[in-house]
């Protein structure tokens, strides 16, 4: 079994500790946090001492505009997608342009610094009943989802980074918080197919990395999408054909505690097809992981060819200049 994980660390510096764990095979990439960030300059000392211990890690973030942009200060203030919904229906062509700009402008800046991947885009439905996506999803209906998520991924594509589609096979439904409970959706299969998974479905070529949501489709199968053979081998690899990477939901939050300590979940997430995983806010979680991974015998999966090309004075490009420029606009 092929596998890696990506974790967090404590703070805005790395503890001698850390910069031991850093060096571990089983290790893939770091998440970046707002309480990561101090200043710009930090951060990007921060980065490149990373960068210096294991040259293989891929940095990521999760960085989508709106309420989850983690860096602000001398950052761009990137609106929320579910914003660009009623750009769209007023004016189709400044709606697709202004989320490609989202998706230019967030990228950019990412790899200005040293950032490699930016989990985005949300591709869930906006049913006004789930407060934790809302305005993190970019409309109400899969039809415009689907437009301004296209224009959003062209503009990440063209910064060579990688597409992150969460939270499959959606989220919107719900109105429990994943992060804090194990939400259930009772809807049925057909019904999931017509609605949050068409999205999935038509974006699917163009996406790289697929976060399952941390919710319960009870009529589907008992367990988390994020932990289900039928959600991820036949439904998600077998049905859609999807061949890209699956990447875990947070395995730290409370809709994973349903599988057991972080051990136990790391391992339910890859027997249901999960190569990637993902554990973030508990150092007890990583250390507690990458210890499993090893006494499992996993083989280290290497994510360096996600990194993308580096670009030089990339702020003073004129696709980002033009980018930037559109946002202050609208």
């Amino acid at each position: 079994m092929q596998a890696t994980l990506i974790t967090d660390i404590q703070g805005s510096a790395l503890t001698p500790h850390e910069r031991e764990w850093l060096k571990s095979p089983y290790l893939g990439g770091l998440i970046l946090f707002t309480r990561h960030f101090e200043s710009f300059t930090q951060l990007q000392n921060l980065v490149a001492e990373i960068s210096s211990i294991n040259p293989k890690l891929i940095i990521t973030v999760d960085h989508e505009g709106g309420r989850v942009q983690r860096f602000r200060d001398g950052f761009t203030r990137v609106p929320a997608m579910g914003k660009l919904a009623a750009i769209y229906k007023q004016d189709k062509d400044l709606g697709l342009n202004a989320a490609k700009a989202c998706a230019t402008v967030l990228a950019s800046e990412l790899l200005n610094i040293g950032i490699h991947l930016t989990y985005a885009p949300v591709l869930d439905i906006n049913y006004s009943r789930n407060t934790v996506i809302g305005d993190r999803a970019f409309a109400d209906n899969s039809a415009d989802i689907e437009a301004l998520g296209a224009a959003f991924i062209t503009g990440l594509k063209e910064m060579d980074f990688a597409v992150v589609a969460k939270h499959f096979p959606g989220h919107g439904w719900v109105n429990l918080d994943s992060h804090v409970a194990c939400p259930v959706d009772e809807r049925s299969l057909a019904e999931l197919k017509a609605q949050d998974m068409q999205t999935f479905k038509t974006l699917l070529p163009s996406i790289d990395w697929m976060m399952p949501a941390h919710v319960v489709f009870e009529k589907v199968d008992s367990e988390p999408a994020g932990f289900s053979k039928v959600w991820l081998q036949d439904i998600l690899r077998s049905e859609m054909q999807f061949n890209g990477r699956i990447v875990s939901d947070d395995l730290s939050m409370a809709g994973a505690a349903v599988k057991g300590n972080y051990a136990q979940r790391a391992q339910a997430a890859l027997e249901a097809g999960c190569d990637i995983l993902l554990a973030c806010n508990s150092s007890e979680a990583s250390l507690e992981i990458l210890a499993a991974m090893e006494e499992q015998g996993v083989t280290p999966m290497d994510l360096e060819h996600y990194k993308p090309a580096a670009k030089q004075n990339i702020l003073m490009s004129d696709v980002y200049v033009q980018a930037k420029k559109l946002l202050e606009s609208v």
